[in-house]
């Protein structure tokens, strides 16, 4: 079982000290940590600059009877679901989609999270990415860690969990939706909604060059990507195919969306 200095050693392996990183993780291919979900967060914290992590609320959402046409969502089905939405607040966990890791980074003191009502995002050492967040523009601070250096590192998963591609897919000018959210005085509407993810696995061999790996013990690995030239691939491979990346599932309404636009 892995514990403190194990995680350190592994991370000083990628050569990625003084670089600032958004973090996706599952645990389970740890088979346990010694210390638990927090000192995972500890290592992270002494190996590198700072530390971005989403902290998404999905059960804020809300589905109206009627809304923009070709939005990648069945209006009106929802009914029950609406009933059950949640306002947003600043202590709301993140969905358990998320993993174990965002809720444990948002128990520490000096952590800062922002306030979209679906799209939160969460970290220490990185407020001034955090202040780039606005309802128009949610995944902002994926931007703004690329302009400062920063790296994507994915714990024991792959592109499919990697939140940046799809701010790749914004900046290559491809369709975005709109959803909207329960907040504390009313129903807001939340432009700028990312599309499905499912299909990211394809960008694997587009970026093998650029990926730092490191094989830990059992089925465990990390892999770290430069932010920069990951959205620099997935603008080139949008550009060069307007289907690029999309899920090959006949009932998925965002990539279906996206293919009647093109």
């Amino acid at each position: 079982m892995m514990g403190y200095a194990d995680l350190r050693s592994a991370f000083r392996e990628l050569g990625l000290a003084g670089k600032p990183l958004i973090v996706h993780a599952s645990l389970r291919k740890f088979g346990g940590i010694h210390g638990g979900p927090g000192a995972l967060i500890r290592a992270l914290r002494d190996s590198f600059a700072g530390i971005l992590m989403p902290t998404f609320t999905y059960k804020t959402m809300v589905t109206p009877g009627v809304g923009p046409p070709n939005n990648g969502i069945t209006y009106g089905n929802d009914k029950d679901l609406n009933k059950m939405a949640m306002p947003f607040h600043p202590a709301m966990p993140p969905d358990p989609l998320m993993g174990a890791l965002p809720l444990q980074l948002l128990h520490e003191e000096d952590v800062r999270r922002t306030s979209h009502p679906i799209l939160s995002f969460a970290g220490v050492d990185v407020d001034e990415i955090l202040l780039t967040q606005t309802i128009f523009d949610p995944l902002a601070p994926i931007g703004a860690l690329a302009e400062r250096d920063g790296w994507v590192l994915l714990i024991n998963v792959d592109h499919s969990a990697n939140t940046s591609i799809h701010y790749g897919e914004k900046l290559a000018g491809r369709k975005q939706f709109v959803r909207w959210a329960v907040t504390a005085g009313r129903i807001v509407e939340c432009p700028g909604y990312p599309g499905d993810s499912t299909g990211f696995n394809a960008i694997e061999e587009h970026l093998r060059f650029h990926t730092r790996r490191v094989d830990l013990d059992g089925e465990a690995f990390l892999q770290a990507v430069p932010l920069k030239r990951l959205l620099e691939v997935t603008v080139e491979l949008i550009k060069r195919n307007p289907l690029a990346l999309l899920c090959q599932r006949k009932d998925c309404e965002m990539c279906n969306a996206v293919r009647e636009q093109n």
